[in-house]
């Protein structure tokens, strides 16, 4: 018996020796062209310092970094481009649905999409976990829906909520989350600059700590 006994614990330890050796790999879904809302479509490439930001619609983080980025976009104007990674933050529980607005919006009228996140950020606090807890997610959806319009136009209401039930923008909301997570974004903002990541990175940064970051670079490209 004691044989059997020691025969069986031999087994069971390499089979938990060959679990935990075994490397599973899957492919993170491959969107059809590069995730991110590019601000006023200016290009990307080139000569520009490149800002990658990601935010959560309803992060009061994300929403008092945009200032002074745009502030930042202002003063560099071509020399700097940004594009905005709508990122999804599990515990806000309208996150989701914000992120998947910008989709549409953008799907609809590119131009709409700044706009509308702007929007968010102005009015997030109705959407926060605590107003909304007794809502019904369809209910959710109308009322982003109404202020979606605003920045789409008058006559994208029933558009814009048939986008809620087009797989293409859940899928494109799903695949941005994804994409933070595979660049190593842990919360919201999350910035990047020229491909590699601020360690500033979790809260506001303010105007002059923009400057400090890519004056240097700009002068290095001369």
């Amino acid at each position: 018996m004691e044989i059997k006994a020691t025969a069986s614990a031999m087994v069971l330890l390499l089979l938990l020796a060959w679990c935990c050796n075994v490397h599973v790999e899957a492919q993170v879904p491959i969107p059809a062209k590069i995730d991110g809302f590019v601000y006023r479509g200016a290009p990307v490439w080139g000569h520009s310092v490149v800002v990658e930001a990601f935010f959560d619609p309803l992060c009061p983080d994300s929403r008092d970094s945009w200032p002074p980025l745009k502030k930042a976009l202002r003063h560099y104007s071509d020399r700097l481009s940004v594009v905005v990674h709508p990122f999804a933050l599990p515990y806000h529980s309208n996150a989701f649905i914000a992120c998947r607005a910008l989709h549409i919006a953008n799907k609809l009228n590119a131009s709409s999409t700044y706009p509308l996140l702007e929007l968010f950020f102005k009015f997030q606090e109705k959407y926060y976990n605590q107003p909304t807890y007794n809502l019904p997610r369809a209910s959710i959806i109308k009322d982003m829906a109404r202020l979606a319009v605003a920045a789409i136009g008058k006559n994208s209401l029933s558009t814009f909520l048939s986008g809620f039930n087009d797989t293409r923008t859940d899928s494109a909301t799903r695949i941005s989350f994804k994409y933070g997570c595979s660049r190593g974004v842990t919360g919201t903002p999350f910035f990047f600059v020229n491909g590699m990541p601020l360690s500033q990175s979790g809260s506001e940064l303010a105007y002059k700590e923009w400057r400090s970051i890519i004056d240097p670079l700009l002068e290095r490209q001369i």
